[in-house]
């Protein structure tokens, strides 16, 4: 590594290339509990520094994974190979935010809630609001297509994204896309490198549509006796026509940890909570559709709907959801999160399954999530330190999955395949699918250098 570490202190200056034994093992580990530690650091500021620093890898076949904040839940960030981490963190900068297109042009590197704060000081509103917004980037949001509360009304990183910049893996730099609303001219790039997990390409500079901030908003705590009712309210008020911003799931292991941890005064004597916001731009409208919602919640097996009366009481219900994570803590020492999606009529049902495997392995899971677009976060909550409860969570894991497929769902929704979900690839996609992603693949990245070993069972295994 030495030739290659000169080339690198070379091409961006000494400052920029970290290689000691303490900076290797701080870019080893994300947000699961897995680690492998990268033979040297990176830290470009520019798009032409990240240009160079993959031509030296090309030179050498070495392996290059891009990496934000870390924040990924499905190994996507992790050197499983060793090879170059590329830290996007200091190419944080918002280069532009245009009022008059509704557009903002920033580096891979901004942090989700900064760009959030900045759009809204001018009255503008970038939806996409992953769990983790005060800490992952927009570039990891666009690697995995992350989602959030809001995707059920406003959609998920996707429907965002205008056009970007991209070092490929010869070192070229390709833009794509631009501020224009329609860019229907050859092939829709733009939307191969969203949700890629930086296998096809590392994204530097993204251009992102903005909306109109909505002004006015109403927030609901809904508590139903049974994890059913609160399924079937999702899909009753949503065949009725009604678009909420959010409707957000707990149950009552979710629950109790929460209150543990907030006191925020929760309600322990229930199976589920909804969280649902309505917002909108005309202060009646909004609160007819809350009313509305409530309504049918109650018609549908809801006990009881308390509606935040002031802006204090809207943050703690939203404290309590962005809460859920880290309150498990409490529960257990270790915790695998997963990230189903279905499709929404069968929320109910799978809720019934995974209570079945947590009863059958006598460990707790947690379900939260998306309940809205049938996004669900299975948290399974073991101890690492023993080995069977790890034997058992493999086997669960498997599950779990296995009940997402059976009702016709998939795998993830926003948290990307990474490693974690790399073995059931073949199950979910099939030959031929798999067989067209890797052609693709080998396309843009014949030396298999950009984070290999993520998403797609190698070619050996096919």
């Amino acid at each position: 590594m030495a030739d290659i570490i000169t080339e690198l202190q070379e091409a961006l200056g000494s400052d920029k290339v970290l290689s000691s034994p303490v900076d290797l093992i701080a870019y080893s580990f994300d947000g699961t509990f897995e680690q492998h530690v990268p033979d040297v650091v990176v830290l470009p500021e520019t798009n032409e520094e990240t240009a160079a620093v993959v031509r030296v890898a090309s030179r050498y076949g070495l392996p290059v994974v891009p990496r934000g904040m870390s924040s990924g839940l499905a190994g996507g960030s992790i050197p499983m190979r060793g090879g170059i981490v590329l830290s996007l963190t200091r190419m944080n900068r918002i280069l532009e935010i245009d009022r008059e297109n509704m557009t903002a042009t920033v580096q891979a590197g901004v942090v989700t809630a900064d760009l959030q704060a900045e759009v809204e000081k001018l009255g503008l509103f970038y939806p996409p609001d992953p769990s983790s917004n005060r800490q992952s980037t927009i570039g990891g949001n666009v690697a995995c297509n992350a989602g959030g509360p809001r995707c059920l009304k406003y959609g998920v990183t996707e429907n965002y994204v205008l056009g970007l910049t991209v070092v490929l893996a010869d070192g070229c730099i390709l833009r794509t896309g631009g501020k224009a609303i329609k860019y229907v001219t050859g092939f829709n790039i733009d939307q191969l490198f969203v949700g890629s997990e930086g296998m096809l390409g590392i994204i530097t500079e993204v251009i992102l549509r903005l909306l109109a901030r909505p002004p006015y908003a109403r927030t609901a705590l809904v508590h139903f006796p049974t994890l059913d009712d609160a399924g079937r309210s999702v899909q009753a008020v949503l065949t009725r026509g009604l678009v909420p911003a959010a409707m957000e799931l707990l149950d009552e292991t979710a629950i109790a940890c929460i209150e543990e941890a907030t006191h925020l005064g929760l309600p322990l004597d229930v199976e589920a909570l909804l969280v649902v916001e309505s917002d909108g731009a005309d202060e009646q409208s909004v609160q007819r559709e809350i009313e509305a919602i409530a309504d049918i919640c109650l018609r549908t097996g809801a006990s009881r709907v308390d509606v935040a009366r002031s802006e204090e009481e809207r943050a703690d219900l939203w404290r309590a959801r962005r809460s859920v994570s880290p309150s498990l803590a409490r529960k257990a020492p270790n915790k695998l999160g997963e990230d189903i999606t279905v499709p929404r009529s069968a929320i109910p049902e799978a809720i019934r399954r995974i209570k079945a495997i947590s009863a059958a392995y006598g460990l707790p899971i947690v379900i939260f999530g998306h309940a809205g677009d049938g996004n669900l976060h299975p948290n399974i909550l073991f101890d690492r330190r023993d080995p069977a409860q790890r034997e058992k969570v493999e086997r669960m894991v498997g599950e779990i999955f296995q009940v997402a497929l059976d009702l016709g769902g998939t795998l993830s929704g926003e948290h990307g395949i990474g490693t974690f979900k790399l073995p059931y690839m073949r199950q979910a996609l099939g030959p031929t699918s798999i067989n067209i992603q890797w052609r693709i693949k080998q396309a843009l990245d014949p030396q298999n250098i950009l984070n290999p070993g993520k998403v797609l069972p190698d070619l050996a295994d096919r």
